[in-house]
């Protein structure tokens, strides 16, 4: 996709990335996300609804930033990215696949025709993954 010609989405996030790389692919595969445009220092993905932007940290500050495997959730953040998916268990396998932590089928909720359940990307920020009830 041309990012010069590609409509830019309504919502849009960015998250500051130590491994560039790494929270991409999280991203992209847990969200169904494409890459649209990207360069050393970043990778903007989107779909129709959402336009993210994952922007790397400037080296002399991730050099600072210890990141544990698994993550651990980064709980000083008043922000909590919340993503109606289609599937609950194909992010579940995703995030496995890239880094990422999503807490088991018996952490699930129910609210307003939806089952919810929090995860973490690859580097602690805690994202929810929503999917429609009977999905």
């Amino acid at each position: 996709m041309n990012p010069t010609t590609s409509p830019n989405p309504a919502t849009g996030l960015v998250i500051y990335a130590k491994d560039l790389a790494r929270m991409t692919a999280f991203y992209q595969r847990t969200l169904g996300l494409q890459v649209v445009e990207d360069d050393a220092t970043y990778a903007v993905l989107q779909n129709a609804q959402l336009q993210l932007v994952v922007q790397a940290i400037p080296a002399h500050i991730a050099e600072q930033i210890h990141i544990d495997t698994p993550p651990q959730a980064r709980e000083d953040t008043p922000l909590k990215a919340s993503h109606l998916v289609p599937s609950l268990a194909a992010v579940r396998e995703a995030a496995a696949a890239t880094g990422g932590v999503i807490k088991p089928a018996s952490a699930e909720w129910r609210f307003r025709g939806q089952v919810i359940v929090d995860g973490l990307d690859p580097e602690g920020n805690v994202v929810q993954f929503r999917q429609a009830e009977g999905a």
